[in-house]
């Protein structure tokens, strides 16, 4: 199958398509590269033995869009573009609704003038807001969101439900995603966050290796164990395994999964563990809690387990030890490494 990837050389999108190759599929990729870095996809190539087809353009642009459809056929996209801090979305919320949201539309468009009509929608937890009970299962409210994030994912949602209404034989399946983390365990593709870290791990391992002086820790005053969030936490090659899944299993309709471990672990619980695996000390600095942040986030992944026959196997042990060896061997990232 040819598989385009939107966003395909970002963290999790690397992944999927290093997993999509091992499975015999051709991948296309289109990036724009604002948050991300081809030397990624050289390295995908490298571990695979196999070629990844690579445009750079963004997903609001219509002449990139034809320009990749017009090169190859597409038999399936997944479509991971798009701008996921919760913190920056509160802070330029049209920049997340442009990106997040007109993107789609776009990407919709293109799909039905070349005729393609199989999507997997990286989707988020987030789309459930303040959760209403725990854990999370898919039939659970959304749209009660706390940030533009997860509102653009809402949103882009309820928009493929209704595409797919008007356009009966499209198959899109979405994806929600709890919390990403890990790296592949040869710890040649990763995280690679431009700037300050958004997320937990990577902020923290640049504070084990000195890059930072502290962790900033917010919110200790949750109804939880330690004070401190608690959230479920997915290992990022259980995530990509889980998109093949949904690709062969698609069919036509709208569908939506969570994609998590049902395990959640508090910010000091994974700082604990931490600790014992690199045996490194993080020094944290507690702070008041974030706007936009609950206290816990678990998901129920029964549904993918029982419709997908997907289901998580890597612990948070094994994440932490893979992003540490990601981390350890590029400290800087891909910066100062091989380009495409």
């Amino acid at each position: 199958m040819n598989v385009l990837i939107t966003g395909g050389a970002g963290y999790i999108g690397s992944h999927i398509a290093l997993s999509l190759l091992q499975q015999n599929h051709q991948v296309i990729v289109l990036d724009n590269l604002c948050n991300s870095s081809p030397i990624a996809l050289t390295r995908v190539e490298a571990l695979s033995g196999k070629k990844i087809t690579f445009h750079q353009g963004d997903i609001r642009r219509r002449a990139d869009l034809n320009q990749v459809f017009n090169q190859q056929p597409i038999d399936a996209v997944i479509h991971m573009a798009g701008l996921k801090s919760v913190n920056e979305s509160l802070q330029k919320p049209v920049k997340y609704y442009q990106n997040n949201i007109a993107g789609t539309l776009m990407l919709l468009e293109i799909m039905k003038q070349h005729q393609v009509n199989k999507l997997i929608f990286s989707s988020s937890a987030t789309v459930y807001g303040v959760p209403e009970k725990i854990p999370l299962c898919e039939n659970c409210d959304t749209g009660n969101t706390t940030n533009p994030y997860g509102a653009s994912k809402y949103m882009v949602e309820k928009i493929m439900g209704e595409v797919v209404d008007a356009q009966p034989e499209l198959a899109i399946t979405a994806l929600r995603y709890f919390n990403p983390a890990g790296a592949h365990p040869s710890g040649q593709i990763g995280e690679h966050p431009e700037g300050i870290p958004n997320n937990l791990l990577p902020y923290l391992f640049q504070v084990a290796n000195g890059q930072r002086g502290n962790l900033p820790v917010f919110g200790d005053d949750y109804e939880t164990p330690d004070g401190t969030g608690v959230r479920d936490y997915i290992h990022v090659m259980d995530l990509a395994e889980g998109h093949i899944q949904a690709l062969n299993h698609l069919k036509p309709g709208y569908r939506h999964y969570n994609l998590g471990t049902g395990q959640g672990y508090s910010v000091l619980e994974i700082v604990q563990m931490f600790e014992q695996v690199s045996g490194k000390h993080v020094p944290v600095d507690m702070r008041a809690r974030r706007p936009g942040d609950v206290a816990i986030c678990l998901s129920d992944p029964g549904q993918a387990k029982k419709e997908l026959g997907w289901q998580a196997t890597r612990g948070l042990e094994a994440m932490l030890r893979d992003a540490w060896r990601w981390h350890t061997q590029n400290p800087q990232g891909y910066m100062g490494s091989e380009t495409l």
